[in-house]
């Protein structure tokens, strides 16, 4: 389960995209405003939100995507929404649960409030970080499956807007050439022959590269953007690895040559070796062996007794 976070100024706007359709739309539950129409439930929030009118942007639009496939029943959605909503510390306040259904993988609009209940502002600082980490701890808690990554052949891109199209083609671009690449001036390049541009950002006046943004078209993003594993410092940390990688093999092949499989002749060596210890050990354990096998003449000869003459007169 992954989470989205917009914070906008009209809710009217909102709750007309969420409930507008009712072939995609469900409304799972709702706190103080209405859930029959939409033009309603908008004048309810506005309504809250004209107990603090300086506050421009007091729309919160959660949006929960689970795993393309996996199958979630609404009272679970419901509690699920419920304990997000608990957790980024927005209680005491109006909101709206409403899952669509018009994607291959189920979803949830949670539209809250920032003004509470008692009129008093709700902080939304660092609000779209904070709803990632409590989608990954709820995601966990209730057993779901983890987006660790995203899933181009499970992503629609044809139902999405021009600015996400372009973001999953980059991600789908630097995912394929990164193996490929010596360094990221390499990875620039090849970029560059599939129209994507690439900009770095340096640190002050000096040459530490500070950060890495991707363009296609009129828009550009942040590599941490595109995925979190596309920052500057992660794509240094890859290419890094990839280059310790090659070098080892390229020890490897020279140091067992042109072996078919350097592993089995390593094993048979190793059979080898133990064979020959072990018939060493036997030998030195059975010594009456050595001893027939040593020749006549370097045996000492056996000293002869003498006589006892007995006493002279």
């Amino acid at each position: 389960m992954i989470s989205k976070v917009i914070i906008g100024k009209t809710f009217f706007g909102a709750c007309r995209y969420v409930c507008n359709d009712p072939k995609r739309a469900v409304v799972l539950a709702t706190e103080g405003v209405r859930d029959y129409d939409y033009k309603l439930m908008a004048a309810d929030f506005e309504m809250q939100h004209a107990f603090r009118p300086s506050l421009s942007k007091a729309v919160f639009h959660g949006i929960l995507s689970f795993y393309p496939g996996e199958k979630v029943e609404d009272k679970m959605m419901i509690e699920i929404a419920k304990e997000y909503l608990q957790n980024m510390h927005i209680i005491d306040t109006q909101f709206a649960i409403v899952k669509h259904t018009d994607k291959n993988h189920a979803h949830l609009h949670i539209i809250a409030n920032l003004v509470n209940n008692n009129g008093q502002t709700i902080k939304d600082g660092w609000i779209g970080l904070k709803g990632k980490k409590v989608a990954q701890s709820l995601t966990k808690k209730y057993g779901l499956t983890e987006a660790v990554s995203k899933n181009l052949p499970l992503t629609n891109l044809e139902s999405l807007n021009e600015k996400e199209a372009n973001r999953y083609l980059i991600y789908q671009a630097i995912l394929e050439l990164l193996p490929k690449s010596k360094n990221l001036d390499d990875l620039k390049n090849k970029l560059a022959a599939q129209n994507i541009e690439t900009l770095y950002k340096y640190k002050g006046q000096t040459s530490e590269l500070q950060g890495i943004s991707f363009k296609i078209g009129d828009y550009k993003y942040k590599g941490s953007e595109i995925d979190r594993k596309f920052s500057v410092k992660n794509l240094e940390k890859e290419i890094h690895r990839q280059t310790l990688t090659a070098e080892s093999e390229n020890y490897r092949k020279i140091l067992w040559g042109s072996r078919s499989n350097p592993q089995k002749e390593f094993e048979a060596t190793a059979r080898d070796l133990k064979k020959e210890r072990s018939l060493v050990i036997d030998q030195l354990m059975k010594p009456e062996r050595n001893f027939e096998l040593t020749p006549n003449d370097l045996l000492l000869p056996k000293k002869k007794k003498k006589k006892s003459r007995g006493l002279r007169w």
